[in-house]
């Protein structure tokens, strides 16, 4: 005769167990109190000089001028603090081709490490991190992520630092995110870093620099729109047929 299997005991001490602590949600749920009232605190007390002035104090530091503007490029690219500023100030202090490829270098870093730290907080606290750009990024990003990246990077007036967060939140792969940084990147900063750079030198050829970046621009976000159109239709058409 078979012993009774008594289910209520198996559920009692199950009840009777201990709880394990969840540490892993308390991690994440600090990172984001502490990411939100850092980015809550920059947008509202911390504003940029003028690129004159930006321009003064970074030069104060001689020979090291180099990695300070780059450092200081890569925390403003994190936050949602414009980085306008800094590309124009990189025209006044640095000139066009040094200029070019430090903001370059400062925006490429920022955006890496907001990547990297949505994918550490996860995709839940990224979501209310980005707040109300959350529908648009995660609409545009959750398909053609390498043409998305490239379209809202490009956009006038579209902030970097949602794409940024964004990406590393809802699957686009660190090596896509990268290439398409470094498309869209390079011509809009080229084009921000001439216009600082034509304030220093007023001639010709930064002013035909200013008008070739800004038409680039223009060109690889019609084609970019294009191409994120074209794939996800084609996304779109492979679900209807499964």
């Amino acid at each position: 005769m078979s012993p009774v299997h008594d289910d209520s005991v198996d559920s009692a001490e199950q009840h009777a167990q201990p709880q394990r602590f969840d540490w892993e949600a308390l991690l994440r749920n600090s990172a984001l109190v502490i990411v939100l009232l850092l980015l809550l605190w920059s947008v509202f007390n911390v504003q940029l000089p003028s690129a004159s002035r930006l321009r003064d104090l970074i030069e104060t530091w001689g020979w090291a001028a180099w990695l300070v503007f780059i450092g200081i490029y890569a925390v403003v690219a994190m936050t949602p603090i414009p980085v306008t500023v800094m590309a124009v100030t990189a025209g006044l202090l640095f000139g066009l081709v040094e200029g070019t490829v430090l903001s370059v270098i400062g925006v490429l870093i920022g955006c890496w490490g907001a990547y990297w730290l949505a994918r550490g907080l996860g995709r839940q606290v990224t979501i209310k991190l980005l707040g109300s750009h959350n529908r648009n990024v995660q609409r545009h990003l959750s398909q053609a992520g390498f043409q998305a990246v490239v379209m809202l990077r490009l956009l006038p007036g579209f902030p970097y630092w949602p794409i940024n967060y964004g990406s590393g939140a809802f699957g686009v792969g660190q090596r896509e995110f990268m290439l398409a940084s470094i498309v869209s990147v390079v011509p809009g900063q080229v084009s921000l870093v001439a216009i600082g750079s034509f304030i220093s030198t007023p001639d010709v050829l930064h002013g035909v620099v200013v008008g070739a970046g800004w038409l680039v621009v223009l060109v690889l976000t019609i084609w970019a729109y294009r191409r994120w159109n074209a794939a996800r239709s084609g996304i779109g058409s492979q679900d209807h047929v499964t």
